[in-house]
């Protein structure tokens, strides 16, 4: 994309060091009381302090625009997940390019979100326990807000507390479909959608049937095959709902890996993909899939004594391993290694102390929650520092 076609928003965030928003983009981290310098705009990469999270700007705005064009191909809404980017200003492009809403998988990260102006907000995970309900109300208080919900006690405990309020919250029943996580049985969603419509203060809005533990099935043909199984469940809480009389205009379901599957379906009216900005190496290995890595963490070698194995400033503080090991981008005969919490191993070249390495990490999701910020880049120069807002919001 040229810079003349580019949203402006990709070029205006970018305010000055004495902004006091939340979504300042250049923010000082600090540890008690003393500021960490992150790099200004304009700073070459490669004299970047390490580790450090960097995104490549070219390629996340080319995976938007991929999703953004799946949408209005599709005729399909597009509701990201902002679990993955944790970020307001990540959550804006998004916004920018189409998508209805966000998701969020914990109440926290929808707290930065609202308190951001980003919305509307899908809470994907079940609020329970007196303390998040308080929250979910004062959320509602100043946001838009839709929550999964695959209880009857805990929607009448939603609904006595809207009603005290004086609110409505918008519901969508959560359907097991296959991951074993939350989610109502499909043959019990009709009868739990209607406890949800007849409660005061709940309004019901549909069905969320997520199938999370299909989206690394490397294998498209395997993949697809073990969707249409799920599907078939989706389609029978559909049912459920339908035979009751109930409304179910939202139809919540799909990630990256599956949202070309769900968009066959005239039943489904929105996607929930969130890695898609990003991606990570475990995703690379995903067929048919049309989005690139845009996310890379920049590590220093700091020793030579281990013989072939250069070791770098990037250990599992750094980096997730949940997926697997990252990969060295650019450089598939090369290997990383664990060496501890602080450092890691690249096996296969002799480096010297100094020298840069990029990694593509295996889950994007988790190496993101483990940085304050993203270090954007455009041509090999800083453009921006993003915070990441939502960071450790797992509450």
């Amino acid at each position: 994309m040229s810079t003349a076609s580019r949203p402006a928003t990709a070029r205006l965030w970018l305010p000055s060091r004495s902004s006091s928003s939340p979504c300042s983009s250049t923010s000082r981290r600090s540890t008690s009381g003393r500021p960490l310098p992150s790099p200004e705009p304009g700073t070459p990469v490669d004299r970047v302090d390490t580790p450090a999270l960097v995104v490549d700007l070219d390629a996340l705005e080319r995976n938007l625009d991929r999703m953004a064009a799946f949408a209005t191909r599709t005729g399909k809404r597009v509701r990201p997940h902002a679990k993955t980017h944790k970020s307001p200003l990540v959550a804006r492009m998004q916004l920018d390019r189409g998508a209805v809403g966000l998701c969020c998988a914990k109440l926290g990260e929808a707290e930065v979100m609202a308190d951001a102006g980003v919305g509307p907000l899908l809470i994907t995970t079940e609020i329970a326990g007196q303390p998040k309900v308080a929250r979910l109300v004062a959320l509602r208080r100043r946001a838009v807000v839709l929550v999964a919900v695959d209880d009857m006690d805990t929607a009448r405990t939603l609904s006595d507390a809207m009603r005290a309020a004086d609110l409505v919250l918008d519901v969508l029943v959560d359907v097991n479909v296959g991951q074993e996580r939350t989610g109502v049985a499909p043959d019990g969603a009709g009868e739990l959608a209607a406890c949800i419509a007849s409660l005061p203060g709940l309004r019901l809005r549909g069905i969320q049937a997520y199938e999370g533990h299909l989206q690394h099935v490397y294998a498209e043909a395997e993949r697809r095959a073990r969707w249409r199984e799920c599907a078939d469940r989706m389609l029978a809480a559909h049912e459920g709902l339908t035979k009751r009389g109930l409304d179910s205009e939202i139809l919540s379901t799909a990630g990256t890996g599956t949202c070309a599957f769900a968009a066959e379906l005239p039943e489904v009216t929105e996607v929930q993909a969130g890695s898609y900005p990003f991606m990570d190496s475990d995703y690379a290995q995903v067929e048919g899939l049309p989005y690139e890595s845009s996310l890379t963490v920049l590590a220093s070698v700091v020793s030579r004594q281990r013989g072939d194995t250069a070791v770098i400033d990037a250990g599992w503080k750094a980096l997730s391993t949940d997926a697997g090991m990252p990969a060295v981008k650019g450089r598939p005969e090369l290997e990383y290694v664990t060496k501890g919490d602080e450092h890691g191993g690249v096996r296969g070249a002799r480096m010297t102390p100094g020298e840069r390495i990029e990694l593509v990490p295996s889950h994007c999701d988790t190496t993101v929650n483990l940085y304050d910020e993203y270090v954007c880049v455009r041509a090999g120069v800083v453009e921006a520092v993003w915070p990441i807002a939502a960071r450790g919001r797992i509450q």
